[in-house]
């Protein structure tokens, strides 16, 4: 096993999730120092195999969401996979999934059943829904939640002429995220009491805290007062201006912000004179025509022109990036935050490291690759205390499955 480093170095996590919610959440276990055992099917994580890809069975979003994690292959369907998660499971501290609840107790791994083997287990199930509603069973995929919590509906009233998904994984994303706080809470209060418990992280209440807390606007009081929606966010001219030769993204947003603004294209009386812009409130309430007024203004300058402009002004503003710029953004390399590695199989990559910083217990940036599928059977398995015979038959039996690691092939 490879030596970690980080706040939760000497953490053992049984990572049993696929697809993108529960392995983005684990990915910044492991990168955060924890000894993360991907638990995979025979046949991999369905992420291994969607492309573009080098070489198969390792697709870039598997690449991305699996840094640092060691990959054992267990056949669940077969008792002695099952018994073999168990015996892991005396080990470890946290043991993670991401599909129904009802699905986990039908192969015996639900929390009753591994506490027995350990009583400090910290047992996490990433799902659809909480499990005290009628939704309890349903399947969830990131679309579904994304409709369900409202943000198609919001699209189309933002101006889309269907409604349509965020074109990012965010249900998925930001549920990961309250598995990741779940997972070090749940940590840190076992540290201080000694008991081990299930936790449950639901998608949909997840997602519908994420919209709610800007959306419920006028349904906040009872009786309402106005509509749901946050205006800002949904009139049309919130976008990207266009400039005289392009775009840019600029955010004019408190008092000093739109006095420096009309001070530097020069009409310093026009934001006491004009009570459309005079107060956060009135802006508020007249954001549609406030955003359109900066929109015909913006079109006056290059978009080189407009950044000097308003960096001089100290008014917010950053250029309209795509993944391709962001691969080059000057910050972003000079952080370390986005870095070109050598993967042992996959050749150069580009990958994202941790955005967050510490003082003492640092994470070794030089974070393990992504594994090949059950690269690290035989290793996990003898750690558990697996014979090499009871290894190479349960190999031969098909309960598990190992791949060589590249130093390990024949020339």
């Amino acid at each position: 096993m490879t030596k970690q480093s980080g706040p939760l170095a000497g953490v053992r996590i049984l990572d049993m999730t696929s697809v993108i919610m529960g392995p983005y959440a684990t990915q910044i276990l492991a990168a955060l120092g924890a000894d993360v055992i991907k638990i995979e099917t025979p046949e991999g994580d369905n992420m291994r195999h969607v492309g573009p890809m080098r070489n198969p069975g390792m697709g870039h979003i598997f690449l991305h969401a699996n840094q640092g994690k060691r990959s054992l292959v267990l056949d669940l369907k077969q008792p002695q996979g099952r018994d073999a998660v168990l015996r892991l499971a005396e080990r470890a501290d946290v043991l993670i999934t991401n599909v129904r609840p009802q699905a986990v107790a039908r192969l015996g791994l639900d929390y009753e059943s591994v506490k027995q083997r350990n009583p400090g287990i910290i047992h996490v199930s990433c799902c659809g829904f909480g499990q005290d509603g009628p939704y309890a069973g349903k399947a969830a995929y990131d679309d579904l939640i994304q409709g369900a919590t409202g943000l198609p509906w919001l699209m189309q009233r933002y101006g889309s002429e269907q409604p349509c998904y965020a074109p990012v994984t965010m249900g998925d994303r930001v549920t990961g995220l309250h598995a990741v706080y779940a997972v070090t809470t749940a940590l840190y209060a076992r540290e201080k009491t000694g008991i081990g418990q299930a936790v449950v992280v639901p998608m949909f209440e997840a997602m519908a805290q994420f919209v709610l807390g800007d959306h419920l606007a006028g349904l906040s009081f009872e009786p309402p007062q106005g509509e749901a929606g946050y205006a800002r966010l949904l009139t049309t001219h919130r976008r990207p201006y266009r400039t005289r030769d392009g775009y840019l993204c600029v955010l004019i947003y408190n008092d000093k912000h739109w006095r420096n603004f009309f001070a530097a294209i020069g009409t310093p009386q026009r934001f006491f004179e004009d009570q459309r812009f005079t107060t956060h409130g009135m802006r508020a309430a007249n954001i549609d025509a406030v955003y359109a007024e900066v929109g015909a203004l913006m079109l006056e300058r290059s978009t080189a022109e407009w950044q000097a402009l308003l960096d001089s002004a100290d008014i917010p503003n950053m250029p309209m990036n795509s993944p391709a710029d962001l691969l080059e953004d000057a910050h972003l390399r000079q952080t370390g935050f986005v870095r070109r590695v050598e993967h042992p199989t996959e050749g150069t990559l580009n990958i994202t490291g941790n955005p967050v910083a510490w003082t003492h217990t640092v994470p070794d940036p030089d974070v393990a690759a992504a594994p090949q599928l059950g690269e690290h059977s035989a290793e996990i398995l003898a750690e558990a205390g697996y014979s090499q015979l009871e290894i190479e038959q349960m190999m031969a039996a098909g309960v598990s499955a190992g791949h060589p690691r590249p130093e390990e092939r024949s020339e």
